[in-house]
């Protein structure tokens, strides 16, 4: 079956990204779902939302001269991925906010321990 824009397909996330994942389609071949097709809501981060070996349908939305193919999983079905795939609990992004914000504390009381003393502290006053 050839791969054509428009086309809906189920595959497999073979890779994730800092700019997306990589989805493996039936046929063998690979397509890119950029970060910015993933969700309706503002991604951050891939693995908020995908994991590796998870099953996704996918629409085709590009696919250019070098072969490269172009994947949504937002224009699917909006309303049906949002709420059913994309949810995060208020708990986990209460402990995602906690942990995130228990390791800038310590990071910046890392730095500012070694820092005492501020500028000119070798100087004497008179």
């Amino acid at each position: 079956m050839p791969i054509e824009v428009g086309s809906v397909l189920e595959g497999v996330v073979t890779g994730i990204t800092n700019f997306g994942a990589f989805i493996e389609l039936p046929g063998g071949e690979t397509g890119l779902v950029h970060i910015s097709e993933i969700a309706e809501v503002y991604v951050k981060d891939v693995h908020d939302f995908l994991k590796t070996n998870d099953k996704v349908t996918v629409k085709v939305i590009s696919i250019d001269p070098k072969g490269k193919i172009g994947l949504s999983i937002k224009q699917v079905n909006p309303s049906r991925s949002q709420k059913k795939r994309f949810q995060v609990s208020f708990e986990e992004k209460l402990a995602r906010f906690l942990k995130e914000s228990e390791e800038r504390q310590q990071f910046l009381k890392r730095n500012t321990d070694s820092k005492r003393g501020g500028r000119g502290s070798g100087r004497k006053m008179e």
